[in-house]
């Protein structure tokens, strides 16, 4: 539930020229990601001041030295790409990079969707300033949509700004755990290889299969057994939590997609109050599957607002990711293959290459299948 912003901020200012929006609206949300982002950017230093500041905590030199080995190995192993991204850092002064917006209607898992200029359609708006997300969020709410907001570590300019310096390492993120760390670092910079506009699914699930597929490549030749004994019990509790939020999903679709039964009850009513059953029996759940986490609370609060919006915004980094994994494999683990084949799934229309994908997923589920 991590990532990802209007991808490519600074370009946006040319796109409101271009395009002729002229609503205050708008162009007051242009200018935030644009002033944003170059503030983000007027922050970072090239990693190397950072290490041979005195004043650099100790504690941070060592997480930019380990980030450095996670982006040699990204280039070297994962054939992502070697440019300027993540060879400086930032420190925000912040908790996040930005914060999304998603929003969905009450009755349905589907997200709202925002195009623009250069970066297409996408089901999410992103704002540097908190305050100013809780705002749209409220908007939002005031014409009966569910939203949700989240903080995001970090967010992928898509390669478009190497010439100005490309994608910092940022203190939102620097911290993580190692195998998380490398994780984050594959996945954004997977972004650079293919991106296609208008389809957040396609995107965000390539990256998820690229951080997971690179990420148990890193913990095998790079982490200590330590590490990769942590990673385990942290990947356990999230494959635990998605496997209980992709079945209330499954619930929440065949409920929004029935009719009452009743002539008499209306059948928004009646799907109403099966939602709110199923939301319930949900927390029910996660509170009983929690007491085995040793006190570890990381979900709790998402669980405690999940609704359609925050639920549709999961969905978007997981669904087709077992296709993509499935491609990989049948690329015999080859990167540069596997990425060329992304790249002309992505050329094919939106619904045809999700059916591919979700072939893919069936046919490596089920090895008697032939995928096509």
């Amino acid at each position: 539930m991590r990532r990802h912003f209007e991808r490519i901020a600074c370009l946006l200012a040319c796109s409101v020229a271009l395009s002729g929006l002229s609503a205050c609206t708008t162009a007051g949300y242009y200018w935030q990601s644009v002033s944003g982002h170059l503030q983000l950017m007027q922050a970072a230093r090239p990693i190397d001041h950072w290490l041979q500041d005195p004043q650099t905590p100790p504690e941070v030199k060592d997480r930019l030295a380990l980030a450095s080995r996670i982006r040699s190995f990204a280039v070297a192993q994962l054939a992502l790409p070697d440019n300027p991204s993540y060879l400086r850092y930032a420190d925000l002064q912040r908790s996040a990079a930005v914060w999304n917006v998603v929003a969905a209607p009450a009755l349905s898992l589907e997200l709202r969707q925002w195009c623009f200029p250069v970066a297409g359609c996408v089901s999410y708006k992103g704002y540097f300033d908190p305050a100013q997300a809780r705002e749209e969020a409220e908007r939002l709410q005031a014409e009966g949509l569910e939203t949700h907001v989240h903080a995001v570590p970090a967010y992928s300019t898509l390669g478009w700004l190497n010439w100005a310096g490309g994608d910092p390492l940022l203190n939102t993120f620097i911290g993580y755990p190692e195998g998380e760390l490398a994780r984050l670092i594959f996945h954004e910079l997977a972004h650079q290889v293919v991106y296609v506009s208008g389809d957040t699914a396609f995107n965000e699930s390539f990256a998820t299969a690229v951080e997971r597929l690179g990420g148990r490549l890193w913990l095998a030749r790079q982490a200590s057994a330590r590490t990769r004994q942590e990673f385990a019990a942290h990947d356990q509790r999230r494959q635990q939590f998605r496997a209980l939020a992709l079945n209330l999903r499954r619930q929440l679709e065949l409920i929004y997609e029935s009719r009452s039964e009743q002539a008499f009850e209306a059948p928004e009513a009646n799907r109403q109050v099966r939602k709110e059953a199923a939301m319930n029996d949900f927390r029910s759940r996660y509170a009983e599957l929690r007491t085995g986490w040793g006190g570890y609370a990381g979900y709790d609060r998402w669980v405690a607002g999940v609704n359609n919006a925050s639920l549709g915004a999961l969905a978007e980094y997981d669904d087709l990711a077992p296709g993509f994994e499935a491609l990989f494999e049948l690329k015999n683990g080859q990167w540069a293959h596997f990425y060329e084949s992304v790249r002309q799934l992505g050329e094919l229309p939106r619904a045809e290459r999700h059916d591919r994908l979700l072939q893919l997923a069936v046919s490596r589920a089920h090895p008697g299948n032939q995928a096509k």
